[in-house]
């Protein structure tokens, strides 16, 4: 939803949302990420977050729920961070003439968030089967050992994270 198509009595409170409640938010923020500036960011997405949804909370409400989007902004913002510092870090041990386009990284590094908020999207048991799967290279019946499942819940958790997959990049051809 874009600000053009708030109501006059939505506007009002969003700048009523935003006055009461931007100082300790910022605050907040400041103090999970050590940075002003990156909690300047989030700060902002926060809002974004709740223009976009479309749902402004009731006043009794908004402390928690602006609090539940910063915390998920938070979370997201030190996954990206994790994702990037080992790509990085992968990055350094190749020879030079390896080396990608910063382009091409940061192209890298996106797919690799997309990924990992695709496999996060899914419950841990099939997240952690796929990867044991795909990643490890184990059979089914190692897998099942190892989750203290049986083969079967494997092979259903592995087609569901394919169809997840699937679905993902079905969605992203033009």
């Amino acid at each position: 939803m874009s600000s053009s198509t708030l109501t006059l009595r939505q506007e009002q409170q969003l700048e009523h949302l935003y006055r009461e409640h931007q100082g300790w938010l910022s605050s907040f923020l400041r103090k999970r990420l050590g940075c002003s500036q990156q909690a300047a960011d989030l700060l902002q997405d926060t809002y974004l977050r709740l223009l976009v949804s479309g749902r402004l909370p009731d006043s009794d409400y908004a402390r928690p729920y602006l609090t539940r989007i910063a915390k998920g902004l938070v979370v997201d913002h030190f996954r990206r961070k994790r994702i990037e510092q080992a790509y990085l870090e992968e990055l350094a041990l190749r020879p030079e003439e390896f080396v990608q386009s910063p382009e091409d990284q940061l192209q890298l590094i996106d797919a690799l968030i997309e990924a990992d908020t695709l496999l996060h999207s899914l419950p841990d048991k099939a997240r952690r089967a796929f990867l044991l799967r795909r990643v490890d290279g184990l059979s089914y019946r190692e897998i099942s050992e190892q989750l203290g499942v049986s083969v079967s819940s494997v092979e259903k958790y592995v087609a569901r994270a394919l169809q997840v997959c699937l679905t993902a990049s079905l969605r992203e051809e033009p």
